[in-house]
């Protein structure tokens, strides 16, 4: 890199640090006046002394954990500062809502006094004092949300069933059921007993299959270290069939070598065969049963929406499926079934994805079904059809950065292919 390379680039970084700590210092700013304006019976230095105190503490602790504290601190504590840390910045970015308009009325008046000569009316309960308690309020409702999704919903597995017909479906496949789970994520997981749970309950639901559709780990091959003796106890009939998903290659790691990262993801396959999994790697399996064949074509990561990869390879896993009557295709990320699949594969009957993890934000009733995930992916949880194509997305066993779900909640999804 030149000289002046260097140079641009250290003014840049040094320019985007001083926004990004401007930013962080109006946030905390309007929090502060919130509180001051709210507990105004309080010891004003001792407030003081306690807001900054865990502002700015929490501040070099954000600055300190990747590069350092990570290294010596258990994960679940680096996991729950992560929530404290954005639910704490949640509620005061919610008292720049309320107040900067006001300050800018404000701004607006003193100017206007000035230019008149004339002072600016006050009177009664200022309308600071008023916006601070109503931004308080509103701040704690987020805030306890995503509190009350962490603490209780991040396990709260929910068992999605759904009947799927075709015409085509060999007769001896009526009534298979498929377990399909995606995005187990084990790098975020910080408890054991409802993982377990979750397995032993699934395993007595006597599945046909099991689909793993990608996202093992968050990053590395041995965030499976502590899990593979609960995840190798799955069962049924014809076993566990597993795909990759993005973020099973290690794409997100600052890697010393090429070959490092080769070595984590052999590792990585390592780890499914060691768990008695199938891992489809751009090629397909025939399912038998009494004489009779389905197809599983299981491709790498292939993402058509945003910068994910296309690591997979349709034309080579589909190769030798041709004259079979029914296939099924595991791919990771939704988008690859509008970008391929109903295009250029329309003897594909069902296809199983994940990866949206329905953004672990959302509403879904009866009556509702939103969640951010809808802006980026057409198909983002549940069950979709193009004509007589369908696939089914998985809103996710795991979670991923925010350690929790809020509205739309971990999912073991059940299944069941029918002949009509």
């Amino acid at each position: 890199m030149s000289r002046l390379k260097r140079i641009l680039f250290m003014a840049s970084s040094i320019l985007f640090f001083a926004i990004i700590l401007s930013i962080y210092g109006a946030i905390e700013y309007y929090g502060w006046q919130v509180i001051k304006n709210v507990f105004t019976s309080a010891n004003p230095k001792t407030l003081a002394w306690i807001y900054w105190g865990i502002s700015i503490s929490f501040f070099v602790l954000f600055m300190l954990y990747r590069p350092v504290l990570h290294r010596y601190l258990p994960k679940e504590v680096g996991t729950y500062f992560g929530v404290a840390f954005v639910i704490l910045m949640l509620s005061k970015l919610v008292a720049v809502l309320f107040l900067f308009p006001e300050d800018m009325v404000r701004l607006v008046k003193y100017a206007s006094a000035k230019f008149n000569g004339t002072p600016v009316a006050a009177g009664g309960l200022s309308r600071s004092e008023f916006l601070s308690k109503s931004a308080l309020l509103a701040a704690s409702i987020p805030a306890g949300t995503l509190i009350y999704g962490a603490l209780v919903n991040a396990y709260k597995y929910q068992y999605h069933k759904v009947t799927v017909k075709f015409p085509n479906l060999p007769d001896a496949f009526n009534g298979f059921k498929i377990i399909q789970l995606s995005d187990i994520h084990s790098g975020s997981f910080t408890k054991t007993e409802p993982i377990i749970e979750a397995i032993e309950h699934i395993n007595k639901l006597n599945a046909d299959v099991i689909f793993f559709t990608g996202d093992l780990v968050n990053n590395v091959a041995s965030e499976m270290d502590s899990y593979m003796h609960i995840f190798d106890k799955l069962k049924a009939k014809h076993g566990v069939i597993s795909v990759t998903g993005n973020h099973d290659y290690g794409d997100y790691v600052q890697w010393e070598s090429k070959e490092e990262k080769v070595a984590n993801f052999n590792q990585f396959m390592g780890v499914h065969k060691k768990m008695g999994w199938k891992l489809l790697m751009d090629e397909h399996h025939l399912i038998e049963k009494d004489g009779q064949h389905i197809a599983v074509i299981g491709i790498q990561n292939w993402g058509g929406k945003g910068n994910f990869p296309k690591y997979g390879k349709l034309d080579k896993a589909y190769k030798g499926t041709e004259e079979v009557p029914f296939k099924i295709l595991l791919s990771h990320d939704p988008s690859h079934w509008d970008a391929q699949v109903t295009t250029e594969y329309k003897d594909i009957d069902i296809a199983f994805a994940g990866h949206t993890h329905g953004a672990q934000f959302g509403v879904e009733n009866k009556w509702l079904k939103w969640s951010p995930s809808q802006y980026m992916y057409k198909q983002w949880a549940g069950l979709y059809n193009e004509g007589k194509q369908y696939l089914y997305v998985n809103r996710g066993f795991g979670f991923l950065g925010y350690p929790g779900r809020v509205g739309i909640l971990p999912e073991i999804a059940e299944i069941t292919l029918v002949k009509g």
